[in-house]
């Protein structure tokens, strides 16, 4: 079977494009995923807005009203990165909806992966680092509600620590939080996960990859997961920007193998969200997004 994707071509917010975040990436991926043969018309799912009650349960009800009614106060709209307009703000419930289909497409065919997602910054109280909504933790916790899953695993991998899923999902025991991450690196103040790993700057591909084959043994042996959220940030390649670390392209598709191959193995579902990506050469760069797509088809 194809592997299934879910996309709207409404991830795209329209912004400038030299503003920091690479709001172009989302159709370039696209792009570059149909060149590839990947996004096939009878595996291609549309996502749709994540509804009020689902958002809260994982945000603040006044700071998800804010969002949806573009009220977000001017210090917070500073500190997510960008103002919350209409398009933003339906960019925001799409993604978070786009990951929760995801995930209920990897319960039924074990493997899905969402063009947008992985926006971990977002705290249950407000978003920040170009996070509005926490996609991965409403998500976990609409299938923890439904009671389609009872322990979920978050592999973070993005070269930022994820903060907000930390600060969300603290309290939760059906889902534990893993994040390997850039030392010094965004966010400053780092909120612990259930397990940080932080990484010197310059860390390249054999040592990340070293590091990383220790790890997941020890994470599939703390549970029997029921599902795997797995953030692909593609922002610990070695030509981002706002990175810090040194991966290639090559150390993208081995991560991507690596993570997916042990927990497929065993049979567990994953759910892939492309997370981080900061580059001027946009096309590049929504080609290493596509490295996930590719490794994932594999899979299916």
């Amino acid at each position: 079977m194809p592997l299934q994707i879910v996309h709207h071509p409404d991830y795209d917010a329209g912004f400038a494009t030299n503003h920091r975040f690479p709001m172009s990436k989302y159709p370039l991926l696209m792009e570059a995923l149909r060149a590839r043969g990947l996004a096939r018309p009878d595996a291609l799912n549309a996502a749709d807005p994540a509804p009020a009650s689902w958002l809260r349960l994982a945000h603040a009800a006044d700071y998800v009203d804010q969002v949806i009614n573009c009220s977000v106060p001017e210090k917070i709209e500073r500190e997510i990165g960008f103002p919350v307009g209409p398009r933003v703000s339906r960019r925001a419930q799409l993604a978070t909806g786009g990951t929760i289909l995801a995930a209920r497409l990897a319960l039924r065919h074990g493997i899905a992966c969402n063009t947008a997602g992985g926006s971990h910054h977002a705290r249950r109280a407000q978003g920040a680092g170009f996070c509005t909504f926490n996609d991965v933790a409403v998500a976990s916790l609409v299938l923890l509600d439904e009671g389609a899953a009872q322990n979920i695993l978050v592999v973070d991998l993005d070269v930022h620590q994820g903060d907000g899923t930390a600060d969300i999902l603290s309290d939760e025991p059906g889902v534990f939080t893993f994040s390997m991450h850039g030392e010094r690196n965004y966010p400053a103040r780092k909120i612990a996960s259930d397990l940080d790993i932080a990484l010197a700057d310059g860390t390249g591909d054999a040592a990340y990859l070293r590091r990383l084959a220790t790890i997941l043994p020890e994470l599939s042996a703390r549970a029997r997961w029921d599902i795997v959220f797995y953030n692909a940030g593609v922002d610990v390649h070695a030509e981002d920007r706002l990175g810090r670390l040194a991966l290639s392209n090559d150390g993208l598709h081995a991560r991507d193998e690596m993570v997916i191959g042990h927990f497929r193995a065993l049979g567990i579902p994953i759910c892939g969200v492309i997370g981080g990506g900061y580059s001027t050469d946009v096309p590049a760069l929504a080609a290493r997004h596509a490295i996930l797509f590719e490794v994932a088809s594999a899979y299916t």
